[in-house]
């Protein structure tokens, strides 16, 4: 990413060409992402989404302290009626917490390259146009190795690179994203290396909140029941606030189950080889919630310049445009189903937004620069914590993609 300096009035007044314009990278941004405060929160664009789940969790605890959190302070001494009132008001505002932290942060978007990534001289598929120069043709999936498993790693076209292990493209927001486990509407966001985390306490807080409004519902009917000496559904019809809870509190707690489906559980399946990424329920458990959160590839308020010509996207993997081929274009492990390219997800084929100008510098196939600067470091931290390796399947070595910010003086 080319970060610039504002120019100078001195130097403004004195250059007789056209300055090029200068915007923050939020205002450039390629992906179909809203911001909010000056680039200091990022959204899918399906933001409105998590106005309806702050509806879906504040309406019912309104109800509950209104109806039933209230009726209860006098029945129990030493002011412990009180106490369940705050509790969940308190416990509200952390769920809260957690849901704009899972959908207002940076999933792990990678950056976008600039220009396509240019041919090694392991790629050797030439591509021959009538009347044209031949063109090397860059291959769709390239293979890499992994805790000792070889991972096909696939080329994305609107992205313009190899994607690390366990990266793919999101159609919704049209961003790469590392460890991408799902977009979830509920929260508005892509749900990826730096967010699961959130993600999943907010699934398991929210769950509790749940179970806690259903609780005590439960023990205001059985109350009235015995202050009253009537049946339960006596009691039930003497608080219909509780039966509404009840109902919609059960049903949360059934449905939000589905929140926690994976995208490699439903894409990939292993059967009978082993998981390149399991590091055993301890393990996984340690990176979850043990392992620190990488900071973000991207600085949404860094200063870029807009290019006003814009290179062209490879479609296909091609520097030309062509007909795509139909090739197996998605296959993340070896011996998993295919997807052929017409069933590629459309944020890979689809759209006429190219990479962003200006933001990476042009890279190689493997990640290198022209010429001799490796990124070896860039993608050692990609895949840090799954054994990643770079040693590719046709014995050349390499990182896989990816930019580096460099400022421009």
């Amino acid at each position: 990413m080319h970060v610039v300096h504002p120019p100078k009035a001195s130097e403004s007044a004195g250059d007789d060409e056209e300055t090029p314009e200068v915007l923050l990278t939020y205002q450039a941004w390629k992906g179909s992402n809203i911001f909010f405060l000056g680039g200091r929160f990022i959204f899918g664009p399906d933001v409105r989404s998590v106005f309806l789940s702050i509806s879906l969790i504040v309406v019912p605890v309104a109800v509950f302290c209104a109806f039933v959190a209230r009726k209860l302070i006098d029945d129990f001494p030493n002011h412990l009626g009180i106490l369940i009132m705050v509790v969940i008001i308190v416990y509200t505002f952390y769920v809260l917490v957690l849901l704009i932290m899972t959908s207002g942060r940076d999933p792990g978007i990678i950056p976008r390259n600039a220009h396509p990534p240019q041919p090694d001289a392991t790629d050797q598929g030439i591509e021959v146009g009538s009347g044209q120069t031949p063109q090397l043709r860059l291959p769709r999936v390239k293979e890499v190795m992994v805790n000792g498993m070889t991972v096909k790693v696939k080329y994305c076209d609107t992205c313009m690179l190899y994607r690390p292990p366990r990266c793919s493209h999101c159609s919704i927001c049209d961003n790469c994203v590392e460890r991408f486990d799902h977009h979830c509407p509920w929260v508005g966001q892509c749900i990826g290396r730096r967010n699961y985390r959130f993600f999943f306490m907010f699934v398991s807080s929210a769950t509790l909140l749940c179970v806690y409004v259903f609780a005590f519902c439960w023990v205001y009917v059985i109350r009235i029941m015995h202050s009253e000496n009537t049946s339960i559904w006596r009691a039930l019809i003497r608080t219909p606030a509780s039966i509404v809870l009840i109902i919609y509190t059960f049903l949360s707690v059934w449905f939000v189950g589905g929140l926690t489906s994976t995208y490699e559980n439903f894409r990939y399946r292993y059967d009978r080889s082993e998981n390149p990424y399991n590091k055993g329920i301890f393990g996984n458990f340690k990176e979850v919630f043990w392992t620190s959160i990488p900071p973000s590839k991207n600085n949404f308020r860094a200063l870029v310049q807009r290019d006003p010509n814009p290179p062209t996207r490879a479609t296909g993997g091609n520097y030309v445009n062509s007909t795509p081929e139909k090739v197996p274009s998605d296959i993340e492990i070896g011996n998993g189903k295919p997807i052929w390219k017409n069933e590629a997800t459309a944020g890979d084929t689809g759209g006429t937004n190219g990479g962003d100008s200006h933001l990476h510098p042009r890279l190689s196939s493997w990640g290198r620069r022209s010429g001799s600067w490796d990124l070896q470091n860039e993608m050692a931290s990609l895949g840090s914590g799954i054994g990643y390796s770079d040693q590719v399947g046709d014995g050349s070595s390499g990182s896989l993609g990816g930019g580096r910010e460099v400022a421009v003086k």
